[in-house]
């Protein structure tokens, strides 16, 4: 009962945090009105409260939005259930088929994780302090190229998967017009090789944008070495952002 109710203190938070301010949805509208048109098919990994499948709907495109937490599950069918133009997979998306322990975070759902080594880098790092994971629950795993083979090839994909995000690229071989990641400073690792699978996978322009900014911090798109190098060179109060890449 208690875990309960702090798993849904927690998600009510993120919808505050993530739904209060108009001005960052009509950042985001700008942002991302580049990597889709009306119809095109967006997939959302790590779809969290549903903000990022809101700003897609606003951009009229259809929407497969994966989601591997209950709760969070529960809250996107509320939001989003009725809306023809969105499809909720409650699955984690990794490298492989089947089905993995994921980590809750039941105060602070959006940062829970089905990655060990995200934990283990959280733990005694500036600004994660509050932060603990202390629940674990079993949930289903695909990968992209098994929803690729279901829905077709999106226009874009955005992965913010809390240290998954490499583990979430092993799993697509398919070429695609453009994504994003999510990196962390605790974590540059990760995102280093996220983005030595972009370019594996023919993505050879980048840019990023920090914490919830959603604007790019480059004027124009950047080489893979340069944004490894400008990764590298942030300072840890940074923290977090997004790292995107497209096809020159």
């Amino acid at each position: 009962m208690f875990d309960a109710l702090r798993t849904a203190r927690g998600v009510v938070r993120s919808l505050r945090i993530y739904y209060r301010d108009r001005r960052r949805h009509e950042a985001m509208d700008r942002l991302y009105a580049d990597f889709m048109t009306p119809g095109s098919l967006v997939f959302d990994v790590g779809a969290h409260v549903g903000d990022r499948v809101a700003a897609f709907r606003r951009l009229k495109a259809r929407v497969v939005a994966f989601e591997p937490q209950p709760a969070l599950v529960r809250t996107l069918r509320v939001l989003f259930g009725r809306d023809d133009g969105v499809v909720i997979e409650p699955v984690a998306v990794g490298s492989f088929i089947g089905h993995i322990d994921f980590r809750l975070n039941l105060d602070n759902p959006t940062v829970s994780t089905a990655s060990n080594d995200f934990v283990a880098a959280a733990k005694g790092a500036r600004g994660w302090d509050k932060q603990a994971w202390i629940r674990s629950v079993q949930v289903p795993i695909t990968t992209l190229d098994a929803m690729i083979a279901r829905y077709g090839i999106p226009s874009f994909i955005k992965i913010d998967v809390e240290g998954f995000e490499a583990d979430v690229l092993q799993g697509i071989t398919q070429p695609v017009a453009a994504l994003s990641f999510e990196f962390t400073t605790i974590q540059r690792n990760v995102a280093l090789v996220a983005i030595d699978r972009c370019v594996a996978l023919g993505l050879q322009a980048f840019n990023a944008a920090l914490g919830e900014s959603q604007t790019f911090v480059f004027g124009n798109w950047q080489s893979g070495d340069t944004l490894r190098r400008w990764l590298v060179s942030l300072p840890d109060i940074a923290n977090s952002g997004d790292i995107y890449a497209v096809r020159e």
